[in-house]
Formats: C-alpha cells, structure tokens, sequence
C-alpha cells in the first residue's frame, strides 16, 4: 500500500511539474491545459517511472554490486552533460542567477541544479532541460533528438538490465514467469513512451507553436 501511495505521489509530482515547465516555457501565452493532457501525462508518467524503479529493483535484487555501477554511470553521465554542453557552447559563465551571490556561490547553485536534473533523468524524461548558457537556465526549445535518442538509450537500457537479471535470477523468482515478465516489463515503458508521443501529438496545450510536430520529427 505504501509503495503505490508512493508511486502514486511521484507520478503526480511529475504530471505538476510537466503542467508548470509548459506554463514556464510559454509564459507569453494563455496555457489552458485539457484533461485529456493530464490523462495523457498521469499514464506516460506512471508506465515510465514504475517500468524504471521495477527494472532497478529486479537487477539489484540479483547484482547488488553492480547495481552501483549502472547508478552511477547514470547520474554522472546527466550531471556533467549540461557542463560539456556549456562549454562547447563558450558561452560566458552565467552572473544573473541571484545578485548577491558570488561566482562561487553561483557555482554551486547550478552544481545543485545539475545534481536536480541529473536525479530526475535517472528516472524519467526531466520536464525541462538544462541550459547553463541559457539566461533563464532552460531550453525553451523542443528538442526531439535529444528526447528521441534519451527514450532509445533508455529501452535499451532497461532490456539489457532485464536480460541480466534473467540469466542472473535466484530461486526466488522460481514461481514468476519469467519470459512473460520480462516482455510485460518492456512492454509497459512503451506503453509510456506511446502515451507521451500522444500527448505533444494532440494534447499538447501548445502544440501549433511547434516547429514541428511528433510525426514530422520521426
């Protein structure tokens, strides 16, 4: 019970924080969201999350050790990725972020909001996307390649941890079907993945200010 109370709070904290990156992005205009697109938010939300945390906790559950060695090549590889990104770019280190904060203090602002994001990719496509050269700190930009190679990345990913935790899985799992789960497993991050191509598709509150649309950009 306690774990589905859980999941269900994390899905609606990021179905608020999907609604409120929109908002953010396109503060010129008047956002007015359907509940069509909360549907459509609360499912990719719930398929996607839920998918990750099980593939994690199946892995660990068989190669506790390596289980840090996935974590950490995650969160490493999303928390310097907005650094490489801002260096390649050479832009000028951000210095509007709080006045009276000094270059240092600046510093680790945006280390803690690196950290942020990182977390979150980790789990799930992060509402917003970081961009330190940016003055406001994000992308107002959709940027379907970078969401197109994120949600390729990730089912591999999680097919690979899956196929590790067959070969690896105790007799423990001796009463789980374990071929139906595993496909169940990958079927459900689709099913997120479906979900979320139907939201920017037609649920989108903004989506006539796109440059593109799903279908275009596939």
């Amino acid at each position: 019970i306690f774990m589905v109370l859980s999941l269900l709070s994390i899905v609606y904290g990021a179905l608020r924080c999907n609604i409120l990156a929109i908002k953010i992005k396109y503060d010129d205009y008047d956002v007015r969201v359907k509940p069509a697109a909360y549907l459509c938010i609360f499912m990719w939300r719930s398929f996607e999350i839920a998918t990750r945390v099980t593939v994690l906790v199946l892995f660990a559950s068989v190669l506790r050790i390596w289980i840090f060695l996935v974590v950490l090549v995650n969160f490493l590889g999303f928390c310097f990725y907005p650094w490489i990104i801002f260096w390649l770019s050479k832009s000028p280190f951000p210095e509007n972020i709080e006045k009276e904060l000094s270059r240092v203090g600046t510093t680790i602002v945006l280390c803690l909001l690196t950290f942020l994001y990182a977390g979150i990719n980790m789990f799930c496509w992060s509402a917003v996307q970081v961009e330190l050269s940016d003055p406001d700190l994000i992308s107002k930009s959709q940027n379907w390649y970078q969401m197109t190679v994120y949600y390729i990345v990730r089912l591999m990913e999680n097919a690979f941890l899956l196929l590790m935790w067959y070969i690896y899985r105790t007799d423990f799992y001796l009463y789980i079907c374990a071929p139906l789960f595993f496909l169940q497993l990958l079927i459900s991050y689709c099913m997120g993945v479906f979900f979320m191509l139907v939201f920017y598709q037609y649920c989108h509150p903004c989506k006539k200010l796109f440059s593109s649309s799903v279908t275009e950009a596939l």
